[in-house]
Formats: C-alpha cells, structure tokens, sequence
C-alpha cells in the first residue's frame, strides 16, 4: 500500500501504487495517477490530469501538473506525462498542456533544480537538466543529455539539441544544435560540448568529429544551406554525430543559434 503521511490530502480518485510515499500536507489531485516507488515530500502539490512513472522524487514545495498559463486555454483536462526517475526541486514548477488531448511530457531521469519551470506542451527526452530559476518557455523541445545553466529563458517553440549545453543567465531565441555549448544575450554557439560528450561515453573520433562539424557551421563561413548540404552529401560519413546533426538542422524553423 501507498505511504500517505495523515496530514496529507490525496483526493479519493488519484491513483497510487503500492511503495508511493506522500509526506506532511501534500496535496494529490482527483486525476493523478503515480507509479510504484515515486516520493512526494512534504508540502509539495500533484495535480490535473498527470501521470508519474516510477521512482520519480518530488521536493518541498514544488508543483506539479498545474494548469497551464496559456491564455488560449478553454478548459478540460489536458495532460502531463512524466517517465521514470525525474527529480524536481524546491519550488519547480511543470504544467499540463493547453487543449484537450495534448500533452506536456517528460522522459526518464531527468533533473530541474529550484524554481525552475517547465510550460505548456514542452517535450523533453531523457536525462535533461534545467538549472535553478530556469525557464522553458511553451512548445520547447530538449533532446536527450541537453543540459541548462541557471537563471537562462528559451522563447517558446525553441529546440535544443541532444548533448547540448546553454549557459547561465542566457537569453536562448534560436535553436541550439546538438554537441555545442551556447551563451550570451542573444545565444551564441562557443564550441562544443567536449567535457559533456566524455562523460557520457562519446569516443575520441566522435570528439573530433564534432569539433568539426562546429568549424562548418561557425568558422568556414558556410550559410545554413551550405553546411547541410556537405552534411547529406556523405562526405563526412554517417555517424551518429553527422545524422544528428544534419536532421537537427533541417528540421529547425526558428534557425539557428
């Protein structure tokens, strides 16, 4: 059976599984559904439609499933769905989405630090991180290992790239391209991600490669076009660096950082 601490209010419809821990005045919604082994500290609030996967750590404070801020929003009960083993700090802040049968979501083992925030319709891959007093504005996508430095604000519809990383304190308007470090106000592309790629297993030659793929975007004085056609053409193999990069590129609308 679920742990519910007595001063605790879990609404008779919310659905917890057998190991959840809900401690001093939390609050669970009427439509929260949460997974085996997920803790929800004190004081801390789930509600809306949300679905939490197993083993998630909900701190103090910290709201979860709150209705969106989206001055669109007609009612219903759109949804946030969350993965496995995410960690949400003091005081974070994650929203469903804005119509009926869309959803926020987030993958697996994530971890957004104090007062950060998650808005409406984001989509976020696995083991992202999002520094405190952190911003994502609506519709941001953050591909896998993207990670984002404190007190930094990304417009709405922005995508970050897998293995990525965005400084402290940056305005973030454009799309930041895998493997590449970004910062400033407006965002500029630095080099790559080198120390971020080591620790997640990238080889040397995967290093390398990326260093030059960031030369042919940002130092051989290619435009957008130029570049992704010497990505495509095969010239510099099909790595997962180079497929990345290439479909990244040509999927973006708002351009790039």
């Amino acid at each position: 059976m679920p742990q519910v601490h007595p001063t605790a209010i879990v609404e008779p419809t919310a659905e917890l599984e057998e190991g959840v821990v809900v401690g001093a005045m939390a609050y669970i919604g009427a439509r929260v559904r949460i997974a085996a082994g997920t803790v929800i500290h004190h004081h801390a609030t789930v509600e809306g439609n949300t679905t939490m996967g197993p083993g998630n750590v909900v701190f103090p404070y910290a709201f979860i499933g709150g209705q969106t801020q989206d001055l669109k929003f007609k009612g219903g009960f759109p949804a946030l769905k969350i993965g496995a083993r995410n960690v949400f700090r003091e005081y974070c802040t994650v929203h469903t989405a804005t119509a009926e049968g869309d959803a926020t979501i987030i993958g697996d083992d994530c971890y957004f630090l104090a007062y950060s925030h998650v808005a409406h319709e984001c989509i976020i891959g696995n083991h992202v991180l999002l520094g405190h007093n952190s911003t994502f504005g609506g519709h941001i996508e953050a591909e896998d290992h993207a990670v984002v430095g404190g007190h930094t604000a990304l417009h709405p519809f922005v995508r970050l790239g897998r293995h990525c990383y965005v400084g402290g304190m940056t305005k973030v308007t454009q799309d930041i391209p895998p493997y590449m470090i970004a910062e400033g106000n407006p965002a500029e592309i630095k080099l790559i991600n080198k120390v971020g790629m080591q620790r997640t297993g990238h080889s040397v030659e995967q290093v390398n490669l990326a260093m030059r793929l960031f030369k042919l975007l940002y130092r051989e004085g290619q435009n957008r076009t130029q570049a992704l056609e010497k990505l495509e053409s095969g010239e510099l193999g099909d790595d997962p660096i180079v497929v990345n990069l290439a479909s990244f590129i040509r999927a973006s609308k708002r351009g790039l950082s």
